[in-house]
């Protein structure tokens, strides 16, 4: 991966930053990183920001564009939409139910694979996050102060289809909420489909 590309990455996976947090971030000189931002975009692939500080001149944070996300790929995006309207069409909603219930027994026992005999929820979280990202989502596990765990998913490789038909995720709660076990209490805490950067979930540990 190129210097270019580890800054998109960074972008995507950590959310707006200055040349100065990516130059620190990479070893660059803050001139070297704000060479590779302005070039990225004249190609359309970031903007930025000038964000006001409470103290001194505001500070410039540079983000993805729509074209800089695009750079990270819904599978099979148009082609996935139009199978989706196409079943619509022919079989009714009817079967886009039957298919979404096929697609979550199928996530489910993959990811209680992964899981595996991992009893400490720590574990467990993480294998879970290792599962996601095979399929796609860029994800990975935060622990939080008061001991929760944040399972982060910085991409959705299905999300046009998800746009299309909201119940490719109306249900990842619950089968999380499965895989973990009863020993923690899962909550969404933030959701692309709602306009946040990346999807997250809350884990908390429960007697």
């Amino acid at each position: 991966m190129n210097t270019s590309d580890r800054i998109l990455f960074l972008l995507k996976t950590r959310g707006p930053k200055t040349a100065q947090q990516l130059a620190d971030m990479l070893e660059l000189t803050s001139m070297g990183a704000r060479r590779h931002l302005e070039a990225a975009e004249e190609k359309g692939l970031v903007a930025f920001q000038d964000v006001a500080e409470k103290v001194g001149r505001p500070s410039r944070r540079w983000l993805l564009t729509d074209a800089g996300h695009a750079r990270f790929p819904d599978r099979h995006a148009d082609l996935t939409v139009a199978l989706i309207d196409q079943v619509k069409t022919l079989f009714g909603d009817g079967a886009i139910d039957k298919l979404i219930v096929s697609r979550e027994a199928a996530s489910e026992a993959f990811y209680r694979d992964t899981i595996g005999d991992a009893a400490a929820l720590p574990e467990r979280v993480a294998a879970l996050a290792h599962a996601r990202d095979v399929e796609g989502y860029m994800a990975e596990v935060e622990t939080q102060p008061d001991g929760s765990l944040l399972l982060v998913e910085n991409h959705c490789p299905i999300c046009a289809a998800a746009r299309a038909c909201q119940q490719f995720c109306r249900s990842e709660l619950d089968v999380f909420q499965r895989v973990l076990g009863p020993g923690c209490a899962v909550e969404r805490t933030e959701h692309q489909l709602s306009g946040s950067r990346r999807c997250a979930y809350r884990i908390v540990p429960v007697a």
